[in-house]
């Protein structure tokens, strides 16, 4: 008699299993279970089971980093391939001030690390510090400028350990969360007082190479590690450990722009620190806090920890700089990186990379020039590297959705149901990356699936882009769609909101008109409307290439724009199925930019059966529509 297989965990099908296994023993062939007290130990063998098989289960699940759930887990499977994950990330800031310490006789002004600032957000006053001191030689007239000075918001922190040796296994665990790494600072004090620095590159560390390293552990708390003077410096016996850090709040601090000093400064005299508490400016900020950022989640870990791993820690391949760049920089939604050897014509020796951040919607200079630096330690000799703003590719709907009356008690709530259907599809992981991709069978079987009073949907899409002009400034332009564009031999494909030029008086909007008997290319037209008719002023005022989905206006002067965003351009897709690309972001325009109508299907409501009367809405967009 052999023992069973159990593939499920269901209680009660355990349960049958036990029963089934007994009676193939002929002492139980004719037992009644159910009517006995054999049933209780039954069930007991069934949840003692049923417990053990979950236990196993989720046990199994936590030693891969596909299928962990704890934190604490996924960080520790993650460091096995070298993996560190990214700690809570402070806010910052750069300021600068003056100090006169013209009634002083001293050669050195101190800032000391600790409590610098109180910058005001909306919704609250948040510290900011600095984690080591800053120190400032005065000038002829006794000004001491402490000038882009970067400040972190937190509060800063000091804790000390004792090195004792006879204890095997001593750790060094820093007792707050929500600490910045980047702040901590070590120091060891014995007969002198060393710094100890960061481990970054095993390949400069001996054996008294003063260094440290930081990992995460429980309750996403830190632990401190030191060499064994073999690979680093191992504390002395008795000596002191020093650590600094600043506790944060992340993503709270960002917005600051307003800051009241609250600092420490201090000057030498015969030895001792002397506090200066007069002759202080006024703080001028230079840049307000930005970039703070919470801890990394478990579901980055999971994504970025086996992707850089596989990288090595070198960006040769665009996906090594897609997978490396989140790792070095926090505020990241989304990266795109391509060789320059892709592009039109090509452009070889060069990596284009564009950043969508989690906070705002470009990167500054002085961030793009940071992860720029820190590129250089993984790069390949001979690349370089170029940081281009993303562009947002609008994709527009007009939606007509016929249904049911006699399933639809409510028109309105049918209304309001589609349009957070497609609120959440907007917002989903098809759209929100770059190469993402408006996947149009599956934005309408959304549609569709709302309610089952809905009968069918009309969908037609068209993108957008924003053109910013330089206005009264004699310049021509491009504007990149990267997706094909629908090219009717009537023109009409592109339409745009209305503009002013120099020399030409009224509203004028531009169209196309393809010259090239493949469809490929074609022109770019100006024109007025008179009584809603175009007037053509300029039948050759651009190039347009509809393979490459690419629009080109030849030098012009813009006065102004109708919209407030500059020139709205529409064009119509060749396929409903739009992919972001290179430097562009798709975004699904929910606003009133698009559009949601509801009909009453009569054939399916049965007051037309025959659908003689029934005139179903058009799948294509007019071409008689001449501007937008």
């Amino acid at each position: 008699m052999s023992f069973n297989q159990f593939t499920n965990l269901d209680f009660n099908d355990l349960r049958t299993q036990i029963k089934d296994y007994l009676r193939a023993n002929p002492n139980f062939t004719d037992f009644d279970f159910e009517g006995s007290n054999f049933s209780v130990l039954i069930d007991l063998l069934a949840y003692n089971s049923y417990i053990t098989s979950y236990n196993t289960n989720m046990a199994i699940n936590e030693s891969f980093i596909d299928s962990s759930t704890l934190r604490e887990n996924v960080v520790s499977l993650a460091r096995n391939i070298g993996y560190v994950p990214r700690s809570v990330k402070s806010a910052k800031a750069k300021i600068s001030f003056s100090v006169d310490v013209s009634n002083i006789n001293t050669r050195l002004v101190k800032l000391n690390a600790g409590v610098v600032a109180l910058g005001s957000v909306q919704g609250g006053n948040y510290i900011f510090s600095i984690p080591e001191d800053i120190s400032v030689t005065p000038d002829g007239n006794g000004i001491a400028t402490f000038n882009n000075v970067e400040i972190y918001e937190g509060t800063f922190l000091r804790k000390t350990f004792n090195v004792d040796n006879s204890q095997g296994n001593a750790k060094y665990i820093l007792p707050n969360a929500n600490i910045d790494t980047s702040t901590v600072r070590v120091s060891v004090t014995g007969t002198t007082t060393e710094n100890y620095e960061l481990y970054t590159n095993i390949f400069t560390v001996e054996s008294n190479s003063k260094i440290f390293l930081i990992q995460e552990i429980d309750d996403e708390k830190y632990q401190i590690l030191f060499g064994d003077n073999t690979f680093g410096k191992n504390p002395e016996n008795g000596s002191t450990i020093t650590a600094s850090y600043i506790v944060t709040n992340g993503i709270d601090g960002n917005g600051s722009a307003n800051f009241t000093f609250s600092g420490n400064l201090s000057y030498v005299e015969n030895g001792i620190d002397k506090p200066v508490t007069s002759g202080i400016s006024l703080l001028t900020t230079l840049q307000s806090s930005e970039n703070g950022d919470g801890i990394e989640s478990i579901d980055t870990i999971k994504y970025l920890a086996p992707r850089v791993y596989a990288s090595q820690y070198r960006a040769v391949t665009s996906n090594d700089y897609t997978s490396l760049i989140p790792f070095l920089y926090s505020n990241v939604d989304s990266v795109s990186a391509y060789g320059g050897e892709e592009l039109d014509p090509p452009q070889y020796g060069k990596v284009y990379i564009t950043i969508k951040p989690k906070n705002g919607e470009i990167l500054s200079d002085v961030t793009k020039n940071s992860i720029k630096n820190n590129l250089k330690k993984y790069t390949v000799a001979g690349i370089k590297q170029e940081f281009i703003d993303l562009k947002y590719l609008y994709v527009e709907y007009d939606s007509t959705v016929s249904y049911d009356p006699s399933f639809v008690s409510n028109k309105e709530n049918l209304y309001t149901r589609i349009q957070s259907t497609i609120n959440l599809y907007s917002k989903s992981s098809d759209i929100n990356s770059f190469g993402g991709r408006i996947k149009y069978s599956k934005m309408i079987s959304l549609i569709d699936n709302v309610d089952k009073g809905i009968t069918s949907n009309i969908t037609l899409l068209k993108m957008r882009r924003n053109l910013s002009p330089a206005y009264n400034v004699l310049a021509n332009y491009e504007l990149c769609f990267v997706n094909k564009f629908h090219a009717d031999i009537y023109g009409f494909n592109i339409r745009s909101t209305s503009f002013r030029i120099s020399g030409v008086d009224g509203d004028v909007y531009l169209t196309d008109l393809p010259d090239d008997p493949t469809g490929k290319k074609g022109k770019i037209k100006f024109f007025t409307l008179i009584n809603g008719s175009p007037n053509f002023i300029n039948d050759n005022a651009g190039a347009v290439n509809y393979e490459r989905g690419e629009i080109i206006l030849y030098p012009l002067t813009i006065t102004s724009t109708s919209s407030s965003v500059g020139i709205e351009v529409e064009v119509i897709p060749d396929s409903n199925d739009i992919i972001a690309k290179e430097n562009l972001y798709i975004v699904l325009d929910t606003t009133s930019n698009s559009l949601l109508n509801l009909i009453e299907d009569p054939i399916s409501s049965g007051s037309n059966k025959s659908g003689n009367s029934y005139v179903p809405p058009s799948s294509y967009t007019s071409n008689k529509k001449y501007t937008r």
